[in-house]
């Protein structure tokens, strides 16, 4: 495991540098986990979605490979791929919500790890719209509540990429869950 961390972050820096080769070895490291946070992602969607975890994570590693980003770490790849997978699968919703049967919600679940509490006809536009209502209050708690639930980072990766301790990563965590329960059953009532 600290060998893929090492090998990821080695790549990403020599990938700044210029080297086509770092990208073509970087894609069979972190595919892998890509495709597990695309599938923890959509594991919460329904049955009959029209995307998989597989058109997904292609997406999301076609938008990391375009982006201007000046990659720091193991970290910071997997934080922005967790932005990525946010705003596909709400972009996705959206597009669907617009369509001709009226596309409907889509139901998305926290992550266990993270669960508020039962979220019943809780969709991922919802989801994002409350997450935005709470990055305007407090920017941080939206940004761990992102990196853990969509970017599967642990705690300790989510204190590291916010620059935080773990403890107060744990803190914040309970705040923004409250936050995110409250807004959440206010507006589905």
């Amino acid at each position: 495991m600290t060998t893929d961390r090492e090998s990821v972050t080695r790549l990403l820096r020599e990938w700044n540098s210029g080297s086509k080769s770092a990208l073509d070895e970087l894609m069979p490291v972190v595919y892998d986990q890509l495709h597990r946070l695309a599938a923890k992602c959509m594991a919460g969607e329904r049955a009959d979605h029209t995307l998989r975890a597989t058109a997904l994570v292609n997406e999301a590693y076609l938008r990391l490979v375009n982006a201007e980003v000046e990659w720091q770490d193991r970290v910071h790849f997997f934080a922005l791929a967790a932005r990525m997978l946010r705003r596909i699968l709400v972009d996705h919703a959206k597009a669907n919500h617009r369509g001709k049967r009226g596309g409907g919600a889509e139901k998305i679940e926290l992550d266990e790890a993270v669960m508020i509490g039962p979220l019943v006809g809780t969709g991922i536009i919802e989801l994002d719209l409350a997450l935005e209502r709470l990055a305007e209050q407090d920017p941080r708690k939206s940004e761990i509540i992102e990196l853990l639930c969509f970017g599967g980072l642990t705690y300790d990766e989510t204190a590291e990429a916010l620059k935080i301790s773990p403890a107060t990563v744990h803190r914040e965590l309970k705040m923004a869950k409250a936050f995110l329960h409250r807004e959440l059953i206010e507006r589905s009532s």
